[in-house]
């Protein structure tokens, strides 16, 4: 809106609806109300010792003035950080639909390898939905037609066909966020590494969350960020993780195998190469806080 590249014929502001700053992480399920700050969140104490890469994905989040501010749902929602999208000249399929996608031949350095098109290429930027599709999150929606629930896996679109539509969500939907309680949710670890140490997105991001029993992992849980259209969800990556004792050979083969299928373009390789290690330090990082504990 800033930068006129989006002009609502209306703003409304919805910081005085009942119900929807509040979160709880003592039940059964958390829940993270849309307009939950973010800091507040990320300093629950209970999050911070039973889901840490939930705390970690918040924390390294924007700069703590922001975090201030800042809600659950508008940083689940935010919109793309593509300097094509937002420098309003350049040809884009998500600010105008059928214009093109400078990105595809353009500086494409911090742009996705995997889901993108020749549709568009824009990473998506947060890094709490990487953590929420590594935990199974749900989305809790409301709007006249009622409530609902959605899959977090299923709140982001795809860009093939339309870029400019970035979620599956009727406008006003989304009205907090739930994750489900586990205790295996000690055995996490969000990483992020980004061009500098605070206040820049993730040139590349992995959380794991992970099950072992008898020093063999049981269940695993990969989420990718940096590097993709949408928060990435990497079976492959989980099956190789699956089965084996968790050691540096098994997670670097899973973060090999995540991107076995990963499209880079002129400028971006060097994506394929960094994220496979930050896949590995994520899963050693979860492993050793299940150990000590």
């Amino acid at each position: 809106m800033r930068d006129d590249i989006l002009a609502p014929s209306h703003v409304v502001d919805i910081g005085r609806v009942a119900d929807v700053d509040h979160f709880d992480t003592s039940g059964p399920t958390l829940r993270f109300g849309a307009l939950a700050k973010m800091a507040d969140v990320a300093e629950d104490p209970a999050l911070r010792a039973d889901y840490p890469a939930l705390a970690e994905s918040l924390r390294l989040a924007a700069s703590q003035q922001l975090r201030n501010t800042a809600t659950i749902g508008g940083n689940v929602l935010q919109r793309t950080r593509c300097p094509y999208y937002r420098d309003g000249t350049s040809a884009c399929n998500k600010r105008a639909p059928g214009s093109g996608c400078s990105a595809i031949d353009g500086v494409n350095r911090d742009h996705a390898v995997l889901g993108g098109s020749e549709s568009c290429a824009a990473v998506y930027p947060g890094d709490l939905g990487v953590a929420l599709i590594a935990f199974d999150a749900q989305g809790e929606l409301a709007s006249a037609t009622g409530p609902r629930t959605l899959r977090f896996a299923d709140l982001h679109r795809d860009v093939a066909d339309r870029p400019d539509r970035e979620t599956n969500l009727q406008p006003g939907e989304i009205t907090a966020v739930t994750v489900p309680a586990s205790p295996t949710g000690r055995r996490s670890a969000y990483v992020k590494v980004r061009d500098r140490a605070s206040y820049a997105f993730a040139v590349a991001s992995t959380a794991v969350v992970l099950e072992i029993e008898g020093g063999v992992v049981t269940a695993a849980r990969v989420g990718l960020g940096g590097v993709a259209t949408r928060p990435w969800r990497s079976p492959v990556a989980e099956a190789e993780l699956v089965g084996r004792p968790l050691t540096p050979e098994s997670t670097r083969a899973a973060g090999q195998a995540a991107f076995a299928t990963a499209v880079p373009r002129r400028d971006n390789a060097v994506k394929t190469a960094l994220e496979p290690r930050v896949v590995e330090r994520a899963c050693l990082l979860a492993h050793s806080r299940g150990e000590s504990r």
